[in-house]
C-alpha cells in the first residue's frame, strides 16, 4: 500500500487535509514529569499527536457509513524510559505544533546565514600641510570609526552531516554549533523506532508460526495486514489486537503463501496474491468468504484468455482508484495484468475481465530463432488518489520497472502506454540490479504556488534503478482549441531531477510531499529532501533484520550468468526484494523483520532539541533552535513550515523557554556547588548563543533583563558585556538600557579599553544615554569621536564642541605658527578630528559612523556649520592695500585657517560637491518659518560664491604666507571649472591666482599646482598669455606648456618642451610622430623647424631610448639617421642597436614593410656588418645573404670579416661579386687553418687540464669543417649552373698530352677539384695521424700508450673521423648529383665531367703521395656511398614496377570486361540484334569477319619478315638507312570509340544485316547500355552529328537517347 493512499482518500472524503489547516490537529496534551526535582513537560508521542486527526477521520467516515472508531482508538506501547538527571528544567515543545504538518511546496532556503564583513579604519592624523602623496584636493576624510561594522563573533555551527554511515546524522546543511557535540554524531535518533511487541508476539511466536505460518508481506492503512506463508492474512488494529484471520476454511489456504497484499482506498477491502497464481479479495468486515476470486489460466486450453499462469507467484498487487473490483497485478514471469470485475450479487456471479498490460507469455513464440531477453517486474505500483482532482485520476495509471524500462500504463478505458523510458546510462556498471518506485498523488496546497500559480501539487513518481534515483512529474496540459471544448486534458511526463546514491537502492517511500525515505542494499536508511535532493539524515537499519527475499535471480539468472565483463550495459548480481517489508503510512515507516514488526517516525525539531537538552548540551540546543528559527537548518524533514511567520511563531516560545532553562541550569549549578562548576568558556558560548537567538527574534528585552540578570547575579557580567561589544559594532544592537550602558562604561574604563568603548558609543542610539555621564567620560579620556556623536545625535548641537576644539588651537601671542610647537600630541590628535568631522557633516553623514543623516537634521547641521565659519562683515573682493580692521571678522574661520589651512581647504573641496551649496533653500525657509533660528537661516543662504569671496578676503598677505595661500589658489583653480555657474570671479583675481600657482613656495606642491593651472586654463584665457610663458617655463609646468604650444601650432617649441620634460621623457617620441605624421599637415617651414630641434637634441633623443629613437626616426625622418649615429660615435653598442632596429626590425607592420622597400644606405649597411662582426658574428652570414648586389662594398667589410673569422660571409660576398676563384681559395685556406688547429688540439689533449672544454672544442672544429664544406658545395654548384647557362652546350675539347691535368679542366671543375682536394686532405691527415699512432703503439712505452688511449677517450677520435668521412661523402655525392643532371630539350651535357674531376683528383693525390694506401679509407667511404645509393634506387625501381604492374593489370581487366547491352533490339530500328531469335545472319557475318582478320594477320607477318631480312643484311656495313616502320601497320577502325560528352561506345566486331536486306553495319554499344546499328545511329544523329574524326580513337559517337534528354 502506498504511503499516502489512505491519507489521500480520507482527504477526498472529508475535503480537508492536514496540509490545508492547522485547526484539525488535536490540542496539546503534555504530560508532566519530574527530572532532578524540576518539572519537565514531555512531547506527546506521534500517534497521540494525530488522535485529533484520526477522530475527524472517524467522524467523516461514519457519515459515509463505515466506522473505524475502534481502529483509531490506539495507544501503542512505544514509551521509553529516559532521564534528565543532568538537564535543566525545560518546557519541552509539543510536536503537535507542526512536527507532522506537511509544509508547502516552496523550496527550503539553505545557507541563508548572512555574513557581516567589516573593516576597521586606521587612525588618521593630519599634519600641518598635506604632502603631495596625500593629494589635498583628491582625498576624502575618514573617521577612525569605520561605517562598516566589525564581524560578529557569533559562533557558526557545523552540521552533523554524516551520510551513509553506521551512525545517525543530524543535518545536511550548516547550522549553528551544538556545544560540545561531535559533528560525526547527533544525540538523537534520526528515526525513533518502536517494536510492536503485542503484534510481534502473536505473529512471530512459535504458536503463531505453527498456526499461521511465517509473515511474508505487510500492508498498512487504517489497519495493519500481514500475509503469511500458509495463505492467511492477519489483520491487526492500532491497539495491536488481532481483529480477524482471513482465509481460514477457504481455497486461499490451498493456494500457497501470500506473496503480495494491498488495501483499498477506503480501507474496507483487502487483496492478496498467492504463490499459485490465485488472487483473492476480502471484505474485512466479512472475512468468511472472498469478495472476489481471480483464478490462474491455462494457456494450453484457451490461448485467448489473459491471466497469471498456474504456480506463478503474484508478486505485486494493487487497487485502482476507489473501486473495489478494479485491480492490477504482476507475477514472477515479468507479466502484468489489469483485472476488472462486473457488479453482481456475489463473488460467484461476478465476471472478471483480465487484460495484459506488460510482458509476453513464455509460450508465445515456441519456434522463434531469436531468444528473448529475460525480464521481470522489479517494482510495481498503481497511482493512489489525492485530495485534489487531477487528470490522471480517471485513467488508472500504473508504473512498472523492468531491468530495461520504466513503463507507465493507463488501464481505463483501455490499456495504453502513456510513458516509457530506458534505464539511464549513469547506472553503475556490473553492480547490484535493483529497482524501486513510489507515487505521490496531487494534494491541495495551503498557499498558492507562486512559481506556477497552482493551488494543488503535481503528481510525482520517484523511481530508481540501482543507485540512480529520478523524480518524474506528471503535468496536466490543457487541450488546444482545435481539440474541441469537451476534450480531456492530456498528460506530460517530465523528469525533473536526478540523484546518485553511493550504493544500490532497494526501497522507496514518501514520508511527505517533500521528504523521501530511501532504503539501500546495505539496509541504510537515507532521508532525502525532494526539492533539492539533498541528504538530510541517515540511519543504519542493519540491526532491524528487515525481511527480504530473492525473487528475481532465478528469472534473471540467464541475464546475469551470461554477463560480459566488458559490457557495462547490465549488472553482475540481482538484489533481493525489500518492497514487501518496507512500507510508509502518514509519515511513519513500518518494517517487517524476520522476527518482529516495528514502526518509526522521523525525529522532529522538538525531539532533537530535547535530545540535546537531555544530554546536557543546552548551548547546542539554543544554537540549533536559533538555526531552526532563522531557517538555516533543514525545515522540511523536521516538520517545520517553510513560511517564516509560521515557523517563527512555532519556535519562538520554545526558544525562550530553553534559554531560561539553560541560564537557570548554568548559574543554578554554580550556586548549588558554591564553586564555579561551569567554566568561563562555556558561559561565553552560552552568552553568544543567547545573543544570537535574541537578535534573531528581536527579543532584546529578554537579553538585557533576564539574561543579563543571570550573568550579573553570577558575577559574570564582564562576559556578557564583552559579548555585547561585537554585536554593537556590527549594528545588530543599537539600544542598550541605561543601567547596562553604565555597567558597560565602568567595565571598559576599569580595563583601560576606552577606545573600544568609544567605538561602541558611536554605534548606539544616543537617546538612552546619560549625557552628563558620557560627556564627563569622553572629556576625561579624550574620546572626542564619541563626544561629537553624542552631542550631535542627542542634543542636535554641531558647533559647541567645535568651538572648544578651536579654542585649543589658539596661540598665546596670537602669531600664526605651527601648532606642533606649542601643543601636545594628544591635543593635536583631537583638534585634527575637526576636519573629518566637518567633512562628514557637510556631506550629510553622521560622524564618525558614516551613516546618512535624516533629512530633517541634515539641513540644520550644514546651516549651523556654514554660519559658524562664514558669518561676519565682508568687504567684497580684497584690495591691494591690507585693512587691519578685517582681522576681527570671521574669527572662527581665521582660527581654523591658522591651525591648518590645507586641511580645511581640502575639506571644503569635498563639501563643494554637495548640492546644499547650490543656494536653492528659499522654499525650505518659507516652509519652516519660525522654526529656524537666525543663524540657521543665514547658514541656508550660504553658497559657493560667498565662501570663495570670504576666503579671498581673509587669506591675504601678510597674515598668510605663500605656503598657505597657495592652497587657496589651488582650491579656486580646481572648483572654478567644476561650478562655473555658481562661482564668478574677475579677471585680475584669476590672474593673481595663476601667478600664485606658478610661484609655488615648495617643490612638494609643484605637481598639484601644475594640475590646478591646467584646471584653471581650461576655462580661463589670460589676455597676455605670451607674457606668462616665461613664468610657466620657470615653474617647469611642462604639461601646461605643451597644451599651449599645441593649441598655437608651435610644434618646434612643443618638441623642445618634450625634451625638457624630465618627468616624462618617452613623450618625445609620441610628439615627433604627432608632428611629422603626414596627415597632420605641417608646412615645410614647420617640419624643417621640428627636424632642426631633433638635430639639436639628437644626443638627448638617443640617450632616452635608442630603440624608440631608431624606430621613430626611421618612420618619420629617415634622412636624420646620420645625425643620430654621429651622436653615438663613441658608443658602438648603441650604434649596433640603432642600426639593428633600422635595418632589421623584429616585428614588421604594414608600415614597416613599406619602409623596408626603400634601398638602405650603403654606409649604414657596411657599418652594421662591421658591428655585427663584433657583437653577433654568427648572424653575419644570414644577414649578408639577404642583401642585394650593390648594397655594400666588399673592400669595406672584408677586413672586418677576416678579422672576426666570419669566412662564410666573406665567401658569400666574394661569390656575389663574381670572385669565385678568390672565394674558394679563402675557403680552402680556412679549412687548412682548422685542420692545423685540430691537429694541435690532438697533440695537446693529453696534457690539457680541462678535458670537457677540449672535447667540446674538437667537436666544434669538426662541425665548422662540415659547415664550411657545405658552403663550398653551394659555391661550386652555383658556379656549375652559371657555366651551363653561359655555354648553352658543353663541347668535348681535345686534350693534348703536353698539358697538365689541371689545365684541362674548366673553371667550375677546378673549383670542385680544389674543394674535394681540401676536404680529402683534412680527412686524410687527421686519419693518418691517428692511424700512425695506432700502428706505432706497440713500439711505444707504456706511458705513451696510456697517453694515446687517454687522448682518444677525451676527443672521441672515432666519432670525429666518422663525421669527417661523412663530409667527404657529402662532397662527392653533391658533385655526382650536379655533374650527372638529366638532359633537357635546350641543354645537352656529357657525363664525363665527374670522371675528369675524379681523374684529376687522383692525379693530384699521386703527386703529393706516391702511395695511394693513405687514401684507401677515404675512397672506400666514397664508393660505399655510391653502392648504398644504388641499392636505394634498385629498391625504389622494384616498388614502382610493382605498383605499375598492379595498375596496368587492373586497367586491362576493366578493358576486357566490356558492357552488357540493356536490350536485345536496336534502339533505332527495333530489329533483334542478338540473343534467341536473332537469325542465322549473325553467324554468317561473324565467320566473314574472322576470315578478314586471318587475311590481315598473314599480310602483317609478311611485312614483318621483309623488315627483319633488311636489318640482317645491313649489319656489319656501318650505319645504313633503316626503313621507317612508323607507319608499318595500317590504321584500322578501333573497337572502342568515344562519343561526344565523353560517353564511351563499344563497336562490336560483327557486321549485322538482315537476310536479303541492306547492310546495317556493325553494332555500337554505349556506356548507358543502349545498342544501335551503326547505320541507324548515323541516321538518327544526322549529317552534323554522324561522327567526328579523331586521331586517337577513330570516330566519336554519342547516345542520341541520353544526350537528347
Amino acid at each position: 500500500m502506498s504511503t499516502v493512499q489512505d491519507e489521500a482518500e480520507v482527504g477526498r472524503v472529508q475535503s480537508t487535509n492536514d496540509e490545508e489547516s492547522e485547526a484539525d490537529r488535536g490540542p496539546e496534551n503534555d504530560e508532566n514529569r519530574t527530572v532532578g526535582g524540576n518539572p519537565v513537560r514531555t512531547l506527546r508521542r506521534p500517534y497521540e499527536e494525530e488522535k485529533g486527526e484520526e477522530e475527524e477521520e472517524d467522524k467523516s467516515l461514519n457519515a459515509a457509513g463505515t466506522s473505524f472508531r475502534s481502529h483509531e482508538r490506539h495507544d501503542l506501547d512505544m514509551q521509553e524510559d529516559s532521564s534528565l538527571a543532568s538537564s535543566p528544567a525545560l518546557g519541552r515543545p509539543s510536536s503537535a505544533d507542526g512536527s507532522l504538518s506537511i509544509p508547502d511546496d516552496t523550496p527550503s532556503i539553505q545557507d541563508s546565514k548572512a555574513s557581516s564583513p567589516s573593516r576597521r579604519a586606521r587612525l588618521s592624523s593630519y599634519g600641518r600641510s598635506p604632502t603631495p602623496s596625500l593629494r589635498p584636493f583628491d582625498r576624502r576624510f575618514q573617521a577612525r570609526t569605520s561605517s562598516s561594522p566589525l564581524d560578529s563573533p557569533r559562533a557558526t555551527s557545523p552540521a552533523f552531516l554524516n551520510p551513509h554511515s553506521r551512525q545517525p546524522s543530524l543535518l545536511s546543511q550548516t547550522v549553528r554549533d551544538v556545544g560540545d557535540l561531535e559533528p560525526s554524531q547527533a544525540p538523537w535518533e534520526v528515526v525513533r523506532w518502536t517494536k510492536l511487541r503485542k503484534m510481534t508476539g502473536q505473529a512471530f511466536s512459535e504458536i503463531g508460526k505453527r498456526n499461521f505460518g511465517r509473515a511474508t508481506c505487510i500492508a498498512v492503512s487504517a489497519t495493519i495486514a500481514l500475509g503469511t506463508s500458509k495463505g492467511l492474512i492477519l489483520v491487526f488494529d492500532y491497539t495491536q489486537n488481532l481483529k480477524s484471520i482471513i482465509g481460514l476454511g477457504t481455497k486461499a489456504v490451498e493456494s500457497g503463501a501470500v506473496t503480495s497484499i494491498s488495501v483499498s482506498a477506503d480501507h474496507t477491502i483487502l487483496a492478496g496474491g498467492h504463490a499459485s497464481g490465485n488472487i483473492f479479495t476480502w471484505d474485512i468486515a466479512k472475512p468468511a468468504k472472498p469478495f472476489l476470486h481471480i483464478t490462474p489460466v491455462d494457456r494450453r486450453r484457451s490461448i485467448e484468455t489473459d491471466g497469471h499462469g498456474f504456480e506463478v507467484p503474484v508478486l505485486h498487487i494493487g487497487f485502482l482508484g476507489t473501486r473495489h473490483t478494479a485491480l492490477v497485478s504482476a507475477d514472477d514471469k515479468g507479466m502484468a495484468f489489469s483485472h476488472l470485475a462486473t457488479r453482481g450479487l456475489g463473488s460467484v456471479s461476478r465476471n472478471v475481465r483480465t487484460t495484459r498490460i506488460l510482458g509476453r507469455y513464455p509460450d508465445d513464440t515456441p519456434g522463434a530463432v531469436r531468444q528473448r531477453k529475460p525480464s521481470a517486474v522489479l517494482a510495481f505500483s498503481p497511482l493512489p488518489l489525492g485530495n485534489a482532482e487531477h487528470a490522471s485520476d480517471t485513467i488508472g495509471l500504473v508504473a512498472m520497472l523492468t531491468p530495461y524500462l520504466l513503463v507507465i500504463v493507463s488501464t481505463t478505458p483501455i490499456a495504453q502506454t502513456q510513458y516509457k523510458t530506458s534505464r539511464p546510462k549513469e547506472v553503475a556498471a556490473h553492480g547490484a540490479m535493483s529497482a524501486a518506485l513510489a507515487w505521490f498523488p496531487s494534494v491541495k496546497l495551503k498557499t498558492q504556488n507562486l512559481a506556477t500559480s497552482e493551488t494543488s501539487s503535481r503528481v510525482k513518481l520517484a523511481y530508481c534503478w540501482s543507485n540512480i534515483l529520478t523524480i518524474l512529474e506528471v503535468v496536466e496540459v490543457e487541450p488546444s482549441e482545435s481539440s474541441g471544448k469537451g476534450a480531456p486534458a492530456s498528460l506530460q511526463f517530465r523528469p525533473r531531477s536526478r540523484w546518485k546514491a553511493d550504493e544500490a537502492i532497494v526501497g522507496l517511500q514518501w514520508l511527505s510531499r517533500s521528504v523521501l525515505a530511501v532504503l539501500t542494499i546495505t539496509q541504510q536508511l537515507v532521508i532525502l529532501e525532494e526539492s533539492s535532493l539533498q541528504v538530510t539524515d541517515s540511519s543504519d537499519l542493519i540491526q532491524r533484520h528487515i525481511y527480504h527475499v530473492d525473487l528475481f535471480s532465478q528469472q534473471l539468472n540467464q541475464l546475469v550468468d551470461q554477463l560480459d565483463g566488458e559490457d557495462a550495459s547490465m549488472h553482475g548480481v540481482v538484489a533481493d526484494a525489500f518492497y514487501m517489508s518496507f512500507r510508509a503510512y502518514k509519515g511513519r515507516l513500518f518494517l517487517l523483520g524476520y522476527n518482529e514488526i516495528s514502526f518509526g517516525t522521523l525525529s522532529n525539531w522538538a525531539d532533537r532539541l530535547l535530545a540535546l537538552m537531555e544530554q546536557g548540551n543546552f548551548i547546542g540546543a539554543v544554537q540549533l533552535a536559533t538555526a531552526y528559527y532563522d531557517g538555516e537548518a533543514d525545515k522540511v524533514t523536521v516538520g517545520l513550515p517553510e513560511d517564516d511567520l509560521a515557523r517563527h511563531n512555532l519556535v519562538r516560545e520554545k526558544l525562550l523557554e530553553m534559554m531560561s532553562a539553560s541560564l537557570k541550569y548554568a548559574f543554578g549549578k554554580n550556586v548549588e556547588a558554591r564553586t564555579r562548576q561551569v567554566e568561563q568558556a562555556e558561559l561565553e558560548e552560552l552568552a553568544n548563543a543567547c545573543f544570537a537567538a535574541c537578535i534573531s527574534m528581536g527579543e532584546t528585552d529578554f537579553l538585557f533583563e533576564d539574561t543579563y540578570s543571570w550573568y550579573q547575579g553570577g558575577e559574570a557580567e564582564g562576559i556578557f558585556l564583552e559579548t555585547l561589544e561585537p554585536h554593537i559594532i556590527a549594528g545588530e544592537i543599537e539600544v542598550v538600557p541605561p543601567s547596562v550602558l553604565k555597567d558597560l562604561i565602568s567595565h571598559y574604563r576599569d580595563k583601560d579599553l576606552e577606545k573600544r568603548l568609544e567605538e561602541m558609543i558611536c554605534n548606539l542610539d544616543s537617546r538612552t544615554m546619560d549625557i552628563d555621564q558620557i560627556t564627563s567620560l569622553c572629556k576625561e579620556n579624550n574620546l572626542y569621536d564619541a563626544l561629537l556623536y553624542v552631542w550631535n545625535q542627542a542634543l542636535g548641537d554641531y558647533t559647541t564642541l567645535l568651538l572648544g576644539l578651536l579654542d585649543m588651537t589658539r596661540q598665546s601671542n596670537g602669531v600664526h605658527s605651527h601648532p606642533e610647537a606649542s601643543f601636545t600630541d594628544e591635543n593635536n590628535k583631537n583638534t585634527a578630528k575637526m576636519f573629518p568631522y566637518l567633512s562628514y557633516i557637510l556631506t550629510g553623514r553622521i560622524y564618525p559612523t558614516g551613516r546618512q543623516m535624516s533629512e530633517d537634521k541634515v539641513l540644520v547641521a550644514k546651516a549651523e556649520i556654514y554660519h559658524f565659519f562664514f558669518s561676519g562683515r565682508s568687504h567684497g573682493f580684497p584690495s591691494q592695500t591690507h585693512n587691519t580692521a578685517t582681522t576681527t571678522t570671521f574669527r572662527n574661520l581665521r582660527k581654523i585657517l591658522d591651525y591648518d589651512a590645507p586641511s580645511f581647504l581640502s575639506m571644503l573641496n569635498e563639501a563643494f560637491e554637495d548640492a546644499f551649496l547650490n543656494g536653492s533653500h528659499d522654499r525650505v525657509i518659507e516652509e519652516t518659518a519660525g522654526q529656524l533660528t537666525k543663524e540657521q537661516t543665514f547658514g541656508l543662504s550660504v553658497n559657493r560664491q560667498w565662501i570663495v569671496s570670504i576666503l579671498l578676503e581673509v587669506m591675504t598677505p601678510p597674515n598668510y604666507e605663500p605656503e598657505d595661500s597657495v592652497y587657496l589658489d589651488m582650491f579656486i583653480a580646481r572648483n572654478l571649472p567644476k561650478f562655473p555657474q555658481f562661482i564668478l570671479l574677475p579677471g585680475h583675481v584669476l590672474h593673481r591666482v595663476l601667478v600664485g600657482l606658478c610661484n609655488f613656495p615648495e617643490e612638494d606642491v609643484a605637481e598639484d599646482c601644475q594640475l590646478s593651472v591646467e584646471y584653471l586654463l581650461s576655462m580661463y584665457q589670460p589676455p597676455d598669455l605670451p607674457s606668462l610663458i616665461p613664468l610657466i617655463t620657470k615653474a617647469r609646468f611642462y604639461r601646461v606648456l605643451k597644451s599651449i604650444y599645441r593649441a598655437d601650432g608651435q610644434y618646434a617649441r612643443l618638441l623642445q618642451t618634450c625634451f625638457d620634460d624630465y618627468q616624462n621623457p618617452d613623450a618625445v617620441f609620441d610628439c615627433i610622430g604627432d608632428c611629422l605624421r603626414p596627415r597632420v599637415g605641417l608646412s615645410e617651414t614647420q617640419a624643417k623647424d621640428v627636424k632642426a630641434v631633433i638635430i639639436l637634441r639628437a644626443h638627448d633623443l638617443v640617450a632616452t631610448d635608442v630603440t624608440k629613437a631608431a624606430s621613430t626616426i626611421e618612420e618619420y625622418a629617415p634622412e636624420l639617421h646620420g645625425v643620430l649615429l654621429d651622436a653615438l660615435d663613441r658608443d658602438e653598442a648603441s650604434q649596433f642597436q640603432y642600426l639593428q632596429i633600422v635595418l632589421e626590425p623584429s616585428e614588421q607592420s604594414a608600415e614597416d614593410k613599406r619602409v623596408l622597400q626603400r634601398t638602405p644606405n650603403r654606409s649604414f649597411v657596411e657599418q652594421y656588418v662591421r658591428l655585427l662582426c663584433d657583437y653577433d658574428p654568427r648572424h653575419v652570414s644570414e644577414y649578408v645573404e639577404k642583401l642585394k648586389t650593390g648594397d655594400l662594398r666588399l673592400e669595406e667589410v672584408l677586413p672586418a670579416l677576416e678579422k672576426s673569422d666570419v669566412i662564410d660571409a666573406a665567401v658569400v660576398l666574394l661569390a656575389r661579386d663574381g670572385k669565385v676563384r678568390e672565394a674558394i681559395d679563402r675557403l680552402t685556406r680556412h679549412l687548412s687553418t682548422m685542420e692545423a688547429a685540430l691537429l694541435g688540439l690532438f697533440e695537446g689533449a693529453s696534457v690539457s687540464p680541462d678535458a670537457a672544454n677540449t672535447q667540446e672544442f674538437a667537436h666544434h672544429l669538426v662541425e665548422s669543417i662540415q659547415k664550411y664544406t657545405r658552403i663550398g658545395i653551394w659555391l661550386c654548384q652555383g658556379q656549375t649552373k652559371s657555366a651551363q647557362r653561359s655555354k648553352g652546350q658543353l663541347k668535348q675539347v681535345k686534350r693534348s698530352k703536353s698539358r697538365s691535368v689541371s689545365e684541362e679542366l674548366s673553371l667550375d671543375e677546378n673549383l670542385w677539384l680544389d674543394l674535394i682536394d681540401a676536404v680529402v686532405a683534412v680527412t686524410k691527415n687527421i686519419n693518418e695521424i691517428l692511424e700512425d699512432e695506432k700502428m706505432s703503439s706497440t713500439e711505444r712505452d707504456e706511458g705513451s700508450t696510456a697517453a694515446l688511449k687517454y687522448t682518444a677517450s677525451i676527443l672521441d677520435s672515432s666519432k670525429l673521423i666518422q663525421v669527417l668521412r661523412k663530409t667527404v661523402q657529402e662532397t662527392f655525392t653533391a658533385l655526382l648529383a650536379t655533374t650527372s643532371a638529366p638532359r633537357t630539350d635546350d641543354l645537352r651535357r656529357q657525363d664525363g665531367s665527374f670522371l675528369r674531376i675524379l681523374r684529376a683528383f687522383l692525379s693530384r693525390a699521386s703527386l703529393s703521395s706516391p702511395s695511394l694506401s693513405n687514401l684507401r679509407a677515404v675512397l672506400a667511404t666514397i664508393f660505399s656511398a655510391y653502392a648504398y645509393e644504388e641499392s636505394l634506387l634498385a629498391l625504389a625501381n622494384r616498388l614502382l614496377d610493382k605498383d605499375l604492374f598492379v595498375h596496368v593489370t587492373e586497367a586491362d581487366h576493366l578493358r576486357r570486361r566490356g558492357w552488357r547491352p540493356l536490350g536485345q533490339v536496336c534502339e533505332g530500328c527495333g530489329r533483334r540484334v542478338w540473343g534467341p531469335g536473332a537469325g542465322s545472319y549473325i553467324w554468317d557475318a561473324w565467320q566473314r569477319r574472322n576470315e578478314e582478320r586471318s587475311e590481315m594477320a598473314q599480310q602483317r607477318q609478311a611485312v614483318r619478315a621483309a623488315e627483319n631480312h633488311a636489318i640482317a643484311a645491313s649489319q656489319g656495313k656501318g650505319k645504313g638507312a633503316m626503313s621507317d616502320r612508323k607507319g608499318g601497320r595500317a590504321s584500322s577502325s578501333q573497337d572502342v570509340e568515344f562519343g561526344s560528352g565523353n560517353t564511351p561506345a563499344i563497336e562490336a566486331g560483327v557486321d549485322v544485316a538482315n537476310d536479303r536486306a541492306e547492310d546495317l553495319g556493325s553494332l555500337v554499344v554505349f556506356s548507358c547500355r543502349h545498342i544501335f546499328h551503326r547505320k541507324c545511329l548515323q541516321e538518327m544523329q544526322g549529317p552534323q552529328g554522324a561522327g567526328r574524326a579523331s586521331e586517337a580513337s577513330g570516330v566519336e559517337y554519342s547516345c542520341p537517347l541520353c544526350t537528347n534528354t
